[in-house]
């Protein structure tokens, strides 16, 4: 098969993985500028490579004509969530958008049906259109959904499948299914936990934004020519920094929004 084939063949793979990690973790963003909770921990995305492709071919007998057709995961996405519940979330997300940019093919529940091997993920199959310059596709697609335990777990399986050719021995595949299950376990625990872990999330995320609100302001003081207020708030803030209460920072924040708003109206009367 010639190399530019080969090329054109993986150009609206390439463009629709770039295209859908960028949907998705959008779709994170939203919910952060919302003050929610994110399902989506992280996107990342690849193309399959062509030596992957053409063993795949082979072992299925795929015509390299009919290979868009029959070979579903060509162009690769994974989503990562913290949680077991999440993974929910994120498919109920795909869903909703079928039919406005994307089509679902099929769904795959490998997580309350896992494989012998001990491998849990969501895998959903997408139909999914891209505009390249060499005309209009439409790419069947992979969207895996897992928790942070999951793609750890199966990324060590897909190297030691890697290393062994696909014949992992006997041994090891012990050790992978104990481990499948210890990985299980820790998706459990943290799902006990989850409520206590979201919320301390959320609450560092509401610190840190508080943070950032009183420098930026106690800078916009200085920035006024009040040198000598600044360091005087500056002290302030961080001897209640060192106290670490919350409902101080607060409240502080809130006095110093007061105070910044006195100096703006001053300086623009001058």
């Amino acid at each position: 098969m010639e190399t530019q084939n080969w090329r054109e063949l993986l150009i609206p793979y390439e463009q629709a993985v770039q295209e859908l990690i960028v949907k998705f973790e959008s779709v994170g963003r939203e919910y952060t500028r919302l003050g929610h909770y994110s399902p989506i921990e992280f996107v990342t995305g690849r193309v399959k490579k062509i030596s992957s492709i053409i063993e795949k071919a082979r072992k299925k007998e795929i015509e390299f004509e009919k290979i868009g057709e029959e070979i579903e995961d060509i162009a690769g996405i994974r989503i990562i969530c913290q949680f077991v519940e999440d993974i929910d979330k994120v498919v109920e997300l795909i869903r909703d958008r079928a039919g406005k940019d994307m089509m679902i093919i099929r769904e795959k529940d490998y997580v309350s049906n896992m494989k012998k091997s001990g491998y849990r993920s969501y895998h959903v199959i997408i139909k999914y259109p891209v505009h390249t310059a060499l005309g209009e596709f439409n790419i069947l697609a992979e969207i895996q959904i897992r928790t942070l335990a999951m793609n750890f777990w199966a990324t060590i399986e897909h190297s030691l499948k890697y290393k062994y050719n696909g014949k992992i021995p006997e041994e090891l595949l012990g050790k992978l299914i104990h481990a499948a299950d210890a990985a299980h376990s820790l998706d459990q625990e943290m799902s006990y936990i989850r409520n206590e872990i979201v919320e301390a999330q959320n609450l560092f995320k509401l610190k840190s934004t508080l943070v950032a609100d009183i420098v930026n302001n106690i800078q916009n003081i200085y920035d006024v020519g009040n040198i000598e207020e600044a360091k005087r708030i500056q002290a302030q803030f961080l001897d209640i920094l060192r106290q670490d209460s919350f409902e101080k920072l607060q409240e502080f924040n809130k006095q110093l929004d007061v105070i910044a708003e006195v100096f703006d109206a001053q300086s623009l009367n001058r």
